[in-house]
């Protein structure tokens, strides 16, 4: 927790006067692709407004991911809200139990359960993890085929929980704490035999993975897709294991009453556990087509109406470097650019209104790759009370590393946003 010296420096300042925009594009950064002439897609896309900020802002590099650590959105959108993973981490599904209203007990043990596509016949363990989404299946379509999963294997104190798309929960209760699983994202392309869970109940894991294939292969839902050339969800995938946590609330640690807006529940999640209001946005999907002016709208009214601080976190450049979508993972940065950052720059400017934005992504989803990785990543911090002139021309990933200014502890980058003073101070 910060000095209590430090909190009220913070609260006088979210109190009418300066108001805290942190704008989160999922697995922006990327490496040089030959097919975009040995450039990443930031520096291909057209972002006006977020070259804008930072020709006048404070550009530098920041490592989400601590050493040692899974290059997740989870350990990763944590140390940027300023809470450390290394002392604070538990897990990744018991952060999205807690968007879903799921109370758990100390005892339980969760895991991400999702819905993916594997290859056709022949013994489970020689399939190949074709589509970690299911081909971005919809929360509509993936409702029933979790609640099938749950009535015919919701016993002996396991139970699923329908989550949003492709992103569903299982909980054990009283399960076994030690195990080691792999998230379907970072084997696409790839058998899955050496992937599967690992732990002294791996088998009953398992055995739930292989029964979930016979079950899903023939259901309505499945054949109703296939018939329309869609991907099946033939399978579930569990991973992301994890223990109830217990994180500090943001405004004990910055006196800043916040708001996350997300479409994905890791960052719900995460914003329950931290105090923040968790502002919901109509046609928000988590996918390219989401609604990014809807989310700019729900900021600035958030703002209006009294929060000091949003997050607003948009998952579409991380789906579009998994499904390795070169053109449009540059197009979900530009509506990022076009449709979240110009509107709410024009319209606290409008409005008269100090404030603070930082812009990021969490962490690198390189299109090669189609994983994430734990390699620093660009941030930029605007300052409507103090703009400078003549800084770096394009907000990427080699223009922020020419800057020679990077934040090691992703976690404090947080405070360095959060904290008053010149912004030409911040880098020194």
């Amino acid at each position: 927790m910060l000095p209590i010296m430090l909190c009220a420096k913070y609260h006088s300042m979210g109190e009418g006067k300066m108001k805290y925009i942190v704008v989160l594009g999922d697995g922006m950064a990327d490496y040089p692709v030959t097919e975009l002439e040995g450039k990443t897609p930031l520096q291909v896309a057209k972002k006006p407004h977020l070259d804008a900020l930072t020709r006048q802002g404070v550009l530098g590099l920041v490592r989400t991911v601590p050493e040692g650590m899974q290059p997740g959105s989870d350990t990763a959108n944590l140390s940027v809200l300023g809470y450390d993973p290394k002392t604070c981490y538990t897990g990744r599904s018991p952060l999205e139990a807690a968007s879903m209203g799921i109370e758990l007990q100390s005892d339980d043990m969760t895991f991400r359960c999702n819905l993916v596509t594997l290859s056709g016949d022949g013994a489970y363990e020689e399939r190949i993890m074709l589509d970690n989404s299911a081909d971005e299946i919809s929360t509509e379509e993936a409702r029933p085929l979790i609640a099938e999963l749950d009535r015919r294997f919701g016993h002996d104190g396991l139970r699923f929980y329908p989550g949003v798309a492709y992103r569903h929960l299982l909980v054990w209760q009283n399960g076994p704490q030690t195990w080691q699983t792999t998230p379907p994202h970072d084997i696409l392309d790839r058998p899955i035999a050496s992937y599967l869970p690992q732990g002294p109940a791996a088998e009953k894991l398992v055995k739930l993975m292989k029964e979930s294939a016979a079950l899903l292969e023939h259901h309505p839902v499945n054949q109703k897709r296939v018939a329309k050339g869609r991907k099946p969800a033939n399978s579930i995938w569990i991973w992301g294991e994890g223990k109830k946590p217990s994180l500090p609330s943001f405004t004990a640690k910055y006196g800043l009453r916040g708001g996350v807006i997300s479409a994905v529940d890791l960052i719900k999640g995460i914003g329950v556990c931290t105090g923040l209001e968790v502002i919901n946005v109509e046609g928000a999907t988590g996918y390219l087509e989401t609604n990014y002016r809807g989310k700019a709208d729900a900021a600035i009214n958030a703002l209006q109406k009294g929060l000091d601080f949003v997050y607003i976190h948009i998952e579409a450049p991380d789906e579009c470097g998994h499904r390795q979508e070169r053109e449009n993972k540059i197009k979900a940065i530009e509506y990022i650019d076009e449709s979240i950052i110009g509107p709410i720059k024009k319209a606290m400017d409008a409005a008269g209104q100090a404030y603070k934005m930082l812009v990021l992504p969490d962490h690198a989803t390189p299109l090669a790759l189609r994983t994430h990785t734990d390699d620093p990543v660009p941030f930029v911090i605007y300052d409507s009370t103090n703009p400078l002139a003549g800084g770096p021309q394009s907000f990427d990933e080699q223009t922020a590393a020419q800057t020679g200014f990077v934040v090691e502890k992703g976690h404090t980058l947080m405070e360095i946003f959060l904290a008053p003073g010149r912004q030409e101070d911040v880098s020194n």
